[in-house]
């Protein structure tokens, strides 16, 4: 017989060949590990398709396809499963119940409730955790601004609605500090934009440090908008791994329904792990420092899922805050540089900022915002164009001058207003600005208008300041915040000017600390 006449023979006798009907659904559990089950059977079944176990509670999804075997991952274990226990393929993509109902709860990353309260769904829609991203059309340009309340991000590093901004830094340098100050300035209502919906996802965190972040965010009357997905250290692997997914699907369903969305991955270095450890445990080949070679798709995927929505496709919007912790300050480590690659910018906090009082430790030469002034109002993207350059130069200079050398009288006066503009942007946790409050205390202080006063003066000034042309003229905030055209913003910031001056001469201020100056040079 020829070639070609074989192969049509064994296609004939493979398609005649009646599959039983048990081996396309059903399976046998070959072998039971840890958090790993490898099961015989199922030819029917797909990638994160759900898997349920016959007369037993337990739930998993499928993972890895080899040619005999499918391994499943269990997110629900009921510890009596046994080699030869029958399995049963669901047929559906492993997914989530979802509604307006989840608002207000702390969730585990089944959404089921882990705040002792019954959970009613109205109107549940069952969405899959793994999901195409929108596609380019069905896309709009991110232009929107997202107020974090932190002076230093919404003038250097501003972040739009649809944006993915990373938050990348050593332990203990104020990553969280920043989400959930974020979470709770969006209680304060921009002028022209939607309310955000916070989606906080913890993942393998303490369930100490979790608890009093929900704390937290119940006694500051933000649980109204936000939903805490709580995959904590002692959870295991596999949910922790599809913590972030179930996140981001709740704020799909928001999304698509026309609102804005923000959700806080805290953080993604833990979540590396985990799927490293699942990974590990079906026998994938390791590559680098021991991560699966599709490591990088794990979070590109999560990830492409931040967008903003055209009109046409309702509007809404999906914020992604992912957060990855870094060890000694290295940048360039694996995972650090796969997410800084996929996201649209990063907020950098330094060790050695932090740790000299310099709260938040943002690093302005190494953070970026890659959608920048778009996201910002006209007034704020005027001002914020210089004090970025003058930060720039103060942090060289003031490396410089370590060395002991001779200044001259200019680069004096730069290094005194670099540290005033230092002063202006030090903020301390929950103390959060409207974005008026932070236009004033960026203009005072990039004009000039700051270098008469102490240093150690210059916070409560400041506060004073705002007080003062908050109550004295009103109509300062409606302008500041609409004014679209230069020549308005050149007037306004004459009109500003006019107002800060006048203040200082009420109140006396500058000209003390003039005179203690000259005391001191006579001296």
């Amino acid at each position: 017989m020829k070639p070609e006449e074989i192969i049509r023979k064994i296609e004939e006798k493979i398609y005649s060949t009646q599959v039983d009907p048990e081996l396309i659904n059903f399976g046998i559990v070959e072998t039971v590990g840890d958090e790993i089950v490898k099961a015989s059977g199922l030819s029917n079944a797909g990638y994160y398709e759900k898997i349920e176990f016959v007369n037993d509670s337990s739930i998993g999804f499928i993972l890895n396809i080899d040619e005999d075997i499918v391994s499943i991952v269990l997110l629900k274990n009921s510890g009596h499963i046994t080699c030869g226990m029958k399995l049963k393929s669901t047929g559906e993509i492993l997914g989530v119940t979802v509604s307006n109902k989840l608002i207000g709860r702390v969730l585990d990353a089944l959404c089921q409730p882990v705040d002792d309260k019954e959970l009613i769904h109205e109107n549940p829609v069952y969405y899959p955790i793994e999901k195409m991203p929108p596609g380019i059309i069905d896309r709009s340009p991110v232009n929107n601004p997202l107020k974090t309340g932190i002076k230093a991000i919404d003038a250097m590093i501003p972040i739009g609605r649809g944006q993915r901004e990373l938050i990348i830094g050593d332990r203990g340098t104020g990553k969280t500090a920043i989400a959930i100050d974020t979470i709770i300035n969006q209680k304060k209502l921009d002028m022209g934009l939607k309310k955000v919906i916070c989606i906080y996802c913890s993942i393998g965190q303490k369930k100490s440090n979790l608890a009093s972040i929900a704390a937290k965010l119940y006694k500051e009357s933000v649980m109204d908008y936000t939903i805490i997905i709580a995959a904590t250290a002692s959870d295991s692997a596999s949910m922790q791994y599809i913590a972030p997914f179930v996140a981001c699907t709740i704020g799909e369903h928001f999304m698509n329904k026309g609102e804005d969305v923000l959700v806080v991955y805290d953080d993604l270095t833990k979540h590396a792990w985990a799927y490293r450890q699942i990974s590990l445990l079906i026998k994938r080949p390791a590559g680098r420092e021991a991560y699966p070679g599709d490591i990088f798709y794990l979070h590109s995927r999560l990830l492409e899922r931040a967008a903003r929505l055209s009109d046409k496709n309702g509007g809404g919007t999906l914020t992604a805050i992912p957060i990855i912790e870094t060890q000694g300050n290295d940048l360039s480590a694996y995972i650090p540089t796969n997410v800084i690659s996929i996201t649209d910018g990063q907020i950098y906090l330094e060790t050695d900022l932090f740790n000299s009082g310099i709260r938040p430790a943002i690093n302005i030469g190494l953070s970026v915002s890659r959608v920048g002034g778009a996201a910002q109002t006209k007034f704020m993207k005027h001002l914020a164009g210089p004090i970025r350059l003058e930060l720039s130069q103060f942090r060289e200079l003031q490396a410089f001058t370590q060395f002991g050398s001779d200044l001259d009288e200019d680069t004096l006066k730069r290094l005194e207003r670099g540290r005033r503009i230092t002063e202006v942007l030090k903020q301390y946790q929950y103390t959060l600005y409207d974005e008026l409050s932070e236009i004033l205390s960026i203009f005072a202080v990039t004009s000039g208008l700051f270098d008469d006063i102490s240093i150690d003066e210059i916070n409560i000034i400041e506060q004073q300041m705002i007080r003062f042309i908050k109550k004295m003229s009103p109509e300062i905030v409606k302008k500041a915040i609409i004014s679209t055209k230069n020549d308005d913003i050149l007037i306004l910031k004459s009109e500003i000017k006019d107002k800060i001056k006048k203040f200082k001469e009420i109140n006396n201020y500058g000209t003390k600390f003039t005179a203690n100056k000259k005391e001191d040079k006579n001296v």
